[in-house]
């Protein structure tokens, strides 16, 4: 039977995080969750193994604190999923990342397509779904928006800068989806309960013979605060104005 693998991220909730006057980050009240651009990449495997008539097996590689994801993502229309625990995993480059993915895909069976989100919601590195399918020498089609699947052909519609571009390709092939490839759905009460019941296979990167020694590191990581001049044109009549903001505007260099 058809396998659609779809790799996703557990990552800490943005609306969580804060950050100090000094610029650091206080990750102290955050909270974990998949992910929301991986919601919608699991959801667009569901569909698409639909549409193949297969299965959707679900594949994450984190610490332990990623464990919780497991039946969250369950209850999402998987019917497996597979769980790299590893310590390192936070200190793993994109690189490392890719190989311990690839590596459990490996193992897996009758693989006919591979999904990534084009980015995580944390980093959005677009890194995972293009390492994988160099790793693994398939056909990889990132910034899709919409896919199609007939027989054994994957059609994939790429939303670029200026244009949308389709894309034909034979499977099995990697792809990555934006956002708005579909929406995520809620798991409903009986959706949850049954994700308890379903099959989770857990390794270590050493089952999979993968180094993870990081070849870069990330060495500080500090927040940014938009400063406003709060400057208001308010004075005399409008076009009077318009002309005053074209005018400081020029004088920033931004016109």
């Amino acid at each position: 039977m058809p396998l659609v693998v779809v790799c996703y991220k557990w990552v800490l909730d943005e609306a969580d995080i804060r950050i100090n006057a000094d610029l650091s980050i206080d990750l102290s009240k955050a909270k974990g969750k998949i992910s929301d651009y991986d919601k919608n990449a699991i959801e667009a495997a569901v569909q698409a193994a639909a549409a193949l008539n297969g299965k959707v097996a679900g594949l994450t590689f984190g610490t332990a604190d990623a464990k919780p994801s497991l039946k969250d993502a369950l209850s999402r229309g998987m019917d497996e999923a597979w769980y790299i625990n590893e310590p390192q995993a936070s200190q793993a480059d994109g690189a490392g990342t890719a190989r311990v993915l690839a590596a459990a895909i490996k193992k897996m069976a009758d693989v006919s397509l591979i999904i990534c989100a084009e980015g995580a919601s944390d980093t959005y590195a677009r890194q995972t779904g293009p390492r994988i399918g160099a790793l693994l020498d398939l056909p990889v089609v990132t910034s899709v928006g919409k896919l199609e699947i007939s027989g054994n052909t994957l059609i994939a519609t790429r939303v670029l800068d200026d244009c949308l571009q389709k894309v034909k390709v034979e499977l099995p092939a990697v792809v990555a989806v934006l956002p708005e490839i579909t929406s995520a759905p809620i798991p409903g009460l009986k959706a949850v309960l049954a994700a308890g019941k379903k099959p989770v296979t857990e390794l270590k990167a050493q089952d999979l013979g993968v180094d993870l020694t990081p070849k870069s590191r990330v060495t500080e990581i500090k927040g940014y605060m938009m400063d406003r001049k709060n400057i208001i044109f308010n004075e005399g009549e409008t076009a009077e104005r318009v002309n005053n903001l074209v005018a400081a505007l020029r004088k920033e260099g931004v016109v």
